[in-house]
């Protein structure tokens, strides 16, 4: 049974928060990538009249639930993706691997801190979008149809499990990769294809019900423990610890710790050994 001290995971997410802070690239996507997906589909809500057919209005409808998902699946795989070799750029990866936190725990603690924003952000959007096509939308069609409750169950369901095989596939890309903006793009594009499942859904290719949207949620669930046991094995510390030195080394650092290393982990570090 996997133990954890609730002391360290915390420290660990109140750590990876406040470094997304002081990164402009995480920060941005945070901020552009939910006005997008807010703009888009309220604009064409709004381009259907009251007399539009019902299957122009399922289309629309379709790409709408379908846009908002794409939130909960391609910005936490961002974050994640800068999660390990982020860490090896500032130099403050080994010092972190020494810290007594355990491997779960770190895991663990920079998951939270990548989807909670990220589900959040996606609730968000969701009841922007539905507020606003319950004031102003012209055909009140596309209101009962994104009211329909197994979409809007399927909604809540699939952004927390999107987001946990995003950021499962971004850390362990992460952990693996040499450059960020390499790890950040096949980060995004590992993402995607969970998509698909939600696509037949959001398309009504399969009729959208309480038993599928729960069975769906169950096979994605699954898929994500499985990611995760995935990338808990590959997260060797000894090979992560070797592959800092020799980064630090080559970049004329002699491995050692840049000014302000201690600072940045000085929450982890401070928590008693057991």
């Amino acid at each position: 049974m996997i133990r954890l001290d609730l002391g360290r995971l915390l420290a660990m997410t109140r750590k990876e928060l406040r470094e997304f802070r002081r990164t402009p690239f995480i920060l941005g996507a945070m901020v552009v990538l939910p006005v997008i997906f807010i703009v888009e589909p309220l604009v064409d809500i709004f381009r259907l009249g009251s007399s539009t057919p019902a299957s122009a209005v399922q289309k629309v409808v379709g790409v709408t639930f379908l846009l908002m998902l794409i939130v909960p699946a391609v910005l936490p795989s961002t974050i994640a993706a800068y999660s390990v070799i982020g860490e090896r750029d500032q130099g403050t990866l080994e010092p972190l691997l020494t810290t007594p936190v355990r491997r779960a725990e770190l895991l663990l603690g920079k998951a939270l801190a990548a989807i909670v924003p990220s589900v959040l952000v996606s609730y968000v959007i969701f009841g922007v979008v539905l507020l606003c096509a319950h004031l102003f939308a012209a055909n009140q069609t596309v209101v009962a149809t994104l009211s329909n409750g197994p979409e809007i169950l399927a909604e809540v369901l699939f952004a927390p499990l999107l987001s946990g095989w995003s950021i499962a596939v971004g850390t362990g890309i992460s952990a693996r990769a040499s450059d960020v903006r390499i790890a950040q793009q096949l980060g995004t594009l590992a993402s995607l294809p969970p998509l698909a499942v939600t696509a037949l859904v959001s398309f009504q290719v399969l009729s959208p019900s309480v038993p599928v949207a729960v069975g769906f949620g169950l096979g994605l669930l699954v898929i994500d423990v499985a990611m995760w046991r995935v990338v808990a094995a590959m997260f060797d510390r000894e090979r992560l610890i070797t592959g800092a030195r020799a980064l630090a080394a080559r970049g004329g650092g002699g491995g050692g710790q840049p000014p302000g290393t201690v600072r940045r982990i000085e929450m982890v570090r401070g928590v008693d050994h057991e």
